[in-house]
């Protein structure tokens, strides 16, 4: 494993890069990349996960209905808006995780808004206001609940809703229900300072990029962490029964949703899942302006893989490719 690791470093062209892997409680964790080392190593940095934070989301969801506080049949609509009179077919939460909500990617009014900083801060120019509001203004495009699209939109909808209903911020819900029982210090949401986070990179691999600012989408993508916090992380759904929330951590791992050609593209509540020789695999990629980020465990040889880089690939992306391959041939 440590071969392959080293071997995918250096395939990705990106001023820091980390591959870290776990297989029966042993880590191997691989840096390198076209940039100067940091002063306290790469492996130390908080690194932006960008989309897989949507993982985290799920999970925390799946917490909130395992202890009673949510069942995720809970109208949005109605969490964000008690006064408003409930739609005959409600968007509920188990609608906007599952990307079934009838939601596009972004609101429609985001482009407008974000194109003046679309390539420094564009999710920062829309708040947590306008992103509830857009929902509460919206048309669905389709029935909720029966089709599928990927939605940044959705997912930032429900962690809004999810503070509503229980009148507890999202951050403050995802601390105290995920990441102080699984122990993930390293992991947070506002950036620290250049001292402890990545510095991520244009699609040139040189031009620095600002910190993401996930503005009201934070649910939906605003996470940064450690590569030892993401394996701590996926090395507790590799092993629910011998960790903290072992419930929620086995709820994420039922399919809830197959779709396309023979129902061959399967959805949890928080992962990906595609089969193997050997089992089904889960996964979940991000990116933000300047990083990516992949995530991904598979059961049957009890194999997790974190990769990281500090670099925006735009087409052809051998960075998500590379990691899915180490993932899939373990």
């Amino acid at each position: 494993m440590s071969a392959r690791l080293e071997r995918a470093v250096e395939a990705v062209e990106a001023p820091d890069v980390v591959f870290a892997a776990s297989r029966g409680g042993r880590r191997v964790l691989c840096c390198g990349g076209t940039a100067a080392s940091p002063s306290g190593g790469r492996r130390e940095l908080r690194y932006e996960i960008g989309s897989a934070t949507k993982t985290f989301t799920g999970l925390l969801l799946a917490r909130l209905i395992q202890h009673g506080a949510l069942t995720g049949g809970e109208p949005a609509a109605a969490c964000l808006d008690p006064a408003r009179r409930t739609d005959a077919d409600p968007v509920t939460l188990a609608h906007l995780i599952t990307h079934t909500a009838g939601l596009p990617a972004l609101p429609a009014d985001f482009y407008p808004r974000a194109l003046p900083a679309w390539r420094t801060n564009p999710y920062g120019r829309y708040p947590a206001e306008r992103v509830v509001d857009a929902f509460l203004r919206r048309r669905p495009r389709h029935r909720p609940g029966t089709r599928w699209q990927y939605s940044n939109f959705g997912v930032a909808v429900l962690g809004h809703a999810v503070a509503a209903a229980t009148g507890t911020a999202w951050e403050e819900l995802l601390a105290a229900h995920v990441l102080r029982p699984l122990g993930l210090r390293g992991t947070a949401l506002a950036a620290q300072g250049p001292q402890t986070d990545a510095v991520g990179h244009g699609k040139d691999g040189h031009t620095p990029a600002l910190a993401f600012d996930a503005g009201g989408f934070q649910a939906a993508g605003a996470l940064r962490a450690t590569p030892h916090d993401l394996l701590t992380f996926l090395e507790a759904h590799l092993d629910p029964a011998g960790a903290p929330l072992s419930d929620a951590l086995l709820a994420v791992r039922t399919p809830v949703l197959r779709r396309g050609l023979g129902h061959r593209h399967v959805h949890t509540m928080a992962w990906f899942r595609h089969p193997t020789d050997g089992g089904p695999m889960y996964f979940h990629s991000g990116a933000t302006l300047g990083q990516q980020a992949f995530l991904g465990f598979r059961p049957d040889t009890g194999t997790a893989l974190v990769a990281l880089c500090t670099r925006r690939f735009r087409a052809h992306d051998p960075f998500v490719s590379t990691a899915y391959g180490i993932l899939a041939e373990e």
